[in-house]
C-alpha cells in the first residue's frame, strides 16, 4: 500500500535508493560519489513510500507550478511487483488532487527502466522550449552535480 512516508522510515531509504541507483552500472552508468537524494531529505511529506519496512519511494517537490518527481527508488530485490506503478499512481493521483496541472520529472533516455518505463506510464518528452526557469534550472543543476553521464531528457504528464 502506497502511504505518505514517516520520519522513521527516511534512514531505511537510503538503501533502497543505493540499490537502485547499482543497477546503472548494468548499463555503464555510474554515479558521482556524494550523498543520496533522500539523504538530504527532512520533510517525510515529501515522500510516497511502499511496503513496510519501504521497498521504494518516489520523492517530490514543486517546480514552476507542477508536480516534479525528483527520483522514483525501488529496492531490486523487490522488482518486478508493481511497487514502481503503484508509486506512480501514487504521485501522478496527488498531482490530480492537489491542483497541479501536469507532474515533470528528468530521467535517462535510453534506459529501460526510465524514459521508456515513464512513457508506458502516460509521460511525453518536454521539449526545451516548454520548460519553465525552475525546471530549466534544475536540469543545470542536475549537469553541475556530474548526473548527466548518459543522454537525459524533461518529461511531463
Amino acid at each position: 500500500m502506497v502511504r505518505w512516508a514517516e520520519a522513521e522510515d527516511l534512514p531505511g531509504l537510503v538503501a533502497v535508493e543505493l540499490a537502485a541507483d547499482g543497477l546503472f552500472e548494468q548499463v555503464g552508468i555510474v554515479f558521482p560519489p556524494g550523498t543520496t537524494m533522500i539523504e538530504e531529505v527532512t520533510d517525510p511529506s515529501v515522500v510516497l513510500v511502499e511496503g513496510d519496512p519501504p521497498a521504494g519511494f518516489a520523492l517530490i517537490a514543486w517546480v514552476d507550478g507542477n508536480l516534479h518527481l525528483e527520483q522514483l527508488a525501488v529496492h531490486p530485490a523487490r522488482m518486478r511487483q508493481g511497487i514502481g506503478g503503484r508509486l506512480m499512481r501514487g504521485v501522478l493521483d496527488h498531482a490530480a488532487a492537489a491542483g497541479a496541472p501536469a507532474v515533470t520529472l528528468t530521467t535517462f533516455r535510453d534506459v529501460s527502466w526510465n524514459a521508456p518505463w515513464y512513457e508506458r506510464h502516460g509521460f511525453k518528452v518536454l521539449p526545451e522550449p516548454e520548460w519553465g526557469p525552475e525546471l530549466r534550472a534544475l536540469v543545470e543543476h542536475e549537469r553541475e552535480l556530474g548526473i548527466e553521464i548518459a543522454p537525459r531528457v524533461v518529461m511531463r504528464a
